[in-house]
């Protein structure tokens, strides 16, 4: 035999354990289109369309695809799209029953939710976020901010936990944000000169992350799952919320979370330094280092400035909504003179997949209600968990926890969102509970929809701060665990309290 055959004989894998890494890499996938075919067997309940029915086969191939990332979110998007022209388009019109819906009429169905305004704002808000980068603003603000703190360690948490809030202004972005971040948290690890895997910087790291997600909250233009909730409201209601809206709304649980991170992470993870000279000097040496403000940073501070005096002022001074304002800034930063970025520039660093993600995600959650499924579904909810006559608080309660329970399955609240938030409309709308406010309960769960701190694998922004690898996944959980449940307790009392006065809850 020759040396050829030898190896080759030596090195070639045995097909049963090609087979085998095959399944084991794929599992998801598998398990996705073996839930989409089961349900689709099953008798279609009485009163169920068969649309409904296609729907609910459908929400279950993306929910296992998304919580096991089987496939990019790009791409499950563009797969559920398909299943949606073709199970939708082969089902009997809703509106008519002796005829198709078409596969025409489907696949415009498929995609209606890149017509909606949510996206536009979710897309402008990503040109914005590469800005920030591009010019290095974002950088810049965030090391003004902590050049000013002191050198003890309790003062670098407060400052960093105020620069997540004021990026979050900035940068409706979150993984922009945590993206900028990492790296100044990183430089501040090394001006004190500890140890990278070291109590100080697992601490300093998780609270950067951990403040990111308090402000999704906070902020209605700080995340894109926001964007989700806002659009089904305006989809079924005709109704929006304000950006101060959400503001009154939000801010103090946010405030409050954060008063709580400071205490949960100086608490359970106490740095091994009080006090460190020379720390605040290596801020500042970084800051030197980026130089003078240049042009496109001023062009773009101003814009960002009155951008958010805009979103501040909607439905007080002006009847301009948020994403009109937003795509505006967005032209105004793209027009020859004002100079901030040039599209060349811009293209790369867009992440074009959120945005179909977000587009595909609104059109699952509008068919679901358009066919009924989220309606039937919800009646199941209402009824195993005795919604029908329940208080608003217990309401509240349960949706909250069932939440945070579902989203340990989830790498994404946009796809969370997406999944759920129709759901959450229909169980509302499903209930007798006299003057119930739909769209503020609705905002309400939508806040809980962005509580990621429990696992690593939760949210993006909380994988790029895991992979510098200055805090273990353990840390992480139990102090996001002590987090979810002062947050879900917070919800309870502002619930009871700030919200129902609000006319909320």
């Amino acid at each position: 035999m020759s040396t050829l055959a030898q190896s080759t004989v030596r090195t070639a894998t045995p097909p049963s354990v090609k087979e085998s890494n095959w399944f084991a890499s794929n599992w998801g996938l598998l398990a996705a289109v073996a839930a989409l075919v089961v349900i689709l067997l099953l008798p279609t309940p009485a009163e169920l369309p068969v649309a409904g029915h296609r729907m609910l086969a459908i929400l279950a191939f993306a929910v296992i695809i998304w919580m096991t990332e089987a496939i990019d979110y790009a791409v499950s998007a563009i797969v559920i799209a398909a299943l949606m022209a073709f199970l939708l388009g082969l089902a009997p019109n809703v509106a008519n029953p002796k005829i198709l819906l078409g596969t025409s009429g489907a696949l415009g169905l498929a995609f209606s939710g890149f017509a909606n305004t949510a996206l536009v704002l979710v897309a402008a808000a990503l040109f914005l976020a590469a800005a920030m980068t591009a010019t290095g603003l974002d950088k810049r603000i965030a090391l003004s901010i902590l050049s000013r703190v002191g050198t003890e360690t309790r003062h670098v948490v407060v400052g960093t936990i105020l620069v997540g809030f004021v990026i979050a202004l900035m940068v409706p972005s979150t993984t922009a944000r945590v993206a900028c971040l990492v790296p100044i948290t990183l430089g501040i690890i090394a001006a004190y000169g500890v140890n990278k895997r070291g109590a100080f910087a697992s601490m300093l790291m998780i609270t950067t992350v951990q403040t990111a997600s308090i402000w999704n909250v906070g902020i209605k233009t700080a995340a894109a799952q926001n964007m989700v909730a806002v659009g089904f409201i305006e989809k079924t209601f005709g109704k929006t919320i304000t950006w101060l809206e959400w503001l009154i709304a939000a801010g103090p649980f946010a405030i409050l979370m954060c008063i709580a991170l400071y205490f949960v992470m100086t608490r359970m993870m106490p740095p091994e330094v009080a006090e460190v000279p020379g720390g605040r000097e290596g801020i500042r040496k970084s800051l030197a280092e980026l130089g003078r403000m240049k042009a496109s940073e001023i062009k773009l501070l101003t814009l960002s400035l009155i951008l958010i005096a805009f979103w501040a002022t909607e439905g007080v001074l002006h009847k301009f909504d948020t994403s009109t304002t937003t795509i505006t800034a967005v032209a105004l930063m793209f027009m020859p003179g004002f100079g901030i970025m040039t599209w060349k520039e811009a293209q790369p660093k867009i992440p074009w997949g959120t945005i179909v993600l977000f587009g595909v995600g609104i059109s699952l959650g509008t068919a679901l209600l358009q066919t009924n499924a989220a309606t039937w579904l919800a009646d199941i909810v209402v009824a195993e968990f005795g919604l029908k006559n329940a208080t608003v608080l217990f309401i509240l309660g349960v949706m909250s926890l069932f939440l945070v329970v579902i989203h340990l399955g989830f790498a994404s609240a946009t796809a969370l969102a997406s999944a759920m938030i129709p759901i959450v409309i229909a169980v509302l709308k499903g209930v007798a509970t006299p003057g119930i406010n739909i769209i503020g309960m609705t905002m309400l769960l939508q806040f809980v929809v962005s509580f990621g701190f429990i696992l690593v694998v939760n949210a993006p922004q909380n994988m790029v701060a895991y992979g510098t690898e200055t805090f273990n996944a353990r840390d992480f959980v139990r102090t996001g665990f002590v987090l979810t449940v002062i947050a879900l307790v917070l919800v309870m009392v502002l619930g009871a309290t700030y919200w129902h006065w609000l006319g909320y809850a």
